[in-house]
């Protein structure tokens, strides 16, 4: 097989239930995907989030603010009869996210023409009522800020819980090890953090290091905390962005020409 990542072997950080799009978008252009999860989603249980979801479905929010993929499936795949017709205006962070909704018959009222919680909460206009922002429950506190600041009462409750992986499956391991691992994608902050842990005693011994490869800024900063090479940022912050970014940060570099003395 060919293509324009012929050859390159590709770490695919998403939660296991997630990494199939891009494994499989990586694979069509040639590269060798390794499937290797940085950290596990689980479903959070508990009167708090049922409570909102009441609320949410009985006309008690304004907006409902979506931040991801996994927090638009734990919220209305719980909501049954409900899930397509909310009385609340709905907020997607980008274009992915705004699939999930549309997979649940619920058309975003808004999306940021930059994806990122940032422009998420510049885009949301003034007013006054309650904001439902479901969430991952290590997600940060930004957001709630900014919504605060544009008149709105944030109402911020854990839809799903992010916990890092146990560990490296053997292969992505040794081919790491090896230095035979070219890019390593992240889709969020959590996913560098969870990979950095389980990775660093492998990464200390490896050959070379392989480059990173980042849905956004967010995500970016975090991987350049960590110390990992950040070789290109997503544009714009979705899977198929990720994918050109894969392909961009693993071009060959052109040699600049050397002087003549």
């Amino acid at each position: 097989m060919t293509g324009s990542l012929h050859g390159k072997v590709v770490l695919v950080t998403r939660p296991r239930e997630e990494a199939d799009e891009l494994a499989r978008m990586l694979e069509d252009r040639g590269a060798q995907p390794l499937v290797a999860p940085a950290i596990e989603r689980l479903p959070v249980r508990g009167e708090t989030l049922d409570g909102a979801l009441r609320s949410l479905t009985s006309g008690g929010f304004a907006w409902a603010v979506f931040t991801s993929r996994a927090g638009v499936e734990a919220v209305l795949g719980r909501l049954g009869r409900h899930r397509g017709r909310l009385p609340a205006k709905v907020a997607a962070v980008g274009e992915g996210t705004a699939a999930a909704l549309r997979e649940f018959g619920v058309e975003p009222d808004l999306i940021p023409t930059s994806f990122t919680t940032a422009a998420l909460a510049r885009a949301l206009p003034r007013g006054a009522g309650k904001v439902l922002l479901a969430r991952a429950d290590i997600a940060p506190d930004g957001l709630d800020e900014s919504v605060a600041a544009k008149g709105w009462t944030p109402v911020r409750v854990d839809a799903y819980r992010t916990i890092p992986a146990r560990s490296l499956p053997p292969q992505a391991s040794q081919m790491l090890h090896e230095g035979r691992v070219d890019a390593v994608t992240f889709t969020s902050a959590s996913a560098v953090e969870g990979f950095v842990a389980m990775a660093s005693p492998v990464l200390g011994g490896a050959v070379r290091r392989p480059r990173a490869i980042c849905i956004g800024p967010v995500t970016a900063a975090a991987a350049r905390r960590a110390g990992l090479p950040v070789a290109a940022v997503a544009r714009p912050h979705t899977i198929e962005g990720l994918v050109a970014a894969v392909e961009r940060g693993l071009r060959p570099r052109r040699r600049s020409p050397t002087k003549e003395h």
